[in-house]
């Protein structure tokens, strides 16, 4: 079976947010679908083992927040590729609670909205959560980041235990010369021939000439944690 057939689907990109008590959390998700207008409803499908999962399961509410196209990579990998576990993913970044007392993530979102879980659904290892909403705001205008986009012109990544995530054989570069290099932590490829403009690296910098405090633009790991394909 090959499964390149699932990447013409088309996805959006988004902060998904829920509570547990007073403790907040968010994710990254590219699931978020309108299921129908009246009365309007959205769904959300996430990995069981996501503490919003958890989150959501308790408090039965959820948020959306859809991202601009120009949102930075260690933007998304803040939310993406860091459990709120082990950080505070809302340090330094702007956000409220919503009537749902959820957070919305207010920083490069276009909208936000928000849920309460009228149904879910078993997916095996994600849980689709179906939410009438309860609210929504319209922050500003742009284009919205589509997973599409966020792949292929941003170049990032996917977790493990998104849906979409379709485990990449490793290619070799032809080119030592401009040989790419993988994180092992989030999966990025730096890719010479582009550089990382985000963080001011211009296009043709060789891995070997990145300043040794770059860092991954991704989920922020440090060269050391590259291996060469």
């Amino acid at each position: 079976m090959d499964l390149r057939a699932l990447y013409p689907i088309s996805y959006g990109l988004y902060i998904v947010g829920s509570r547990k008590g007073d403790k907040i959390n968010a994710q990254i998700a590219n699931t978020v679908i309108q299921v129908c207008s009246e009365p309007p409803t959205i769904s959300v499908c996430l990995n069981k083992g996501n503490l919003t999962h958890e989150y959501i399961k308790s408090s039965k509410v959820f948020t959306v927040s859809v991202l601009a196209q120009d949102t930075p990579l260690n933007f998304v990998g803040n939310f993406g590729f860091k459990s709120g576990r082990d950080i505070n993913k809302f340090e330094n970044v702007k956000y409220k609670l919503g009537e749902t007392k959820a957070p919305l993530v207010l920083e490069h979102a276009l909208s936000v909205m928000e849920a309460k879980v009228v149904n879910e659904a078993d997916a095996g290892t994600h849980t689709i959560f179906v939410g009438e909403l309860v609210g929504a705001e319209v922050l500003k205008e742009g284009e919205p980041m589509t997973y599409a986009y966020y792949r292929q012109v941003k170049r990032g990544t996917t977790p493990k235990t998104a849906p979409s995530y379709v485990e990449q054989k490793k290619e070799k570069e032809a080119d030592t010369k401009l040989a790419k290099y993988k994180c092992s932590v989030c999966g990025y490829v730096y890719d010479p021939s582009k550089g990382d403009p985000d963080n001011g690296i211009k296009p043709g910098t060789p891995f070997e000439k990145l300043p040794d405090d770059w860092t991954c633009p991704v989920c922020g790991a440090s060269k050391s944690e590259f291996e060469k394909l």
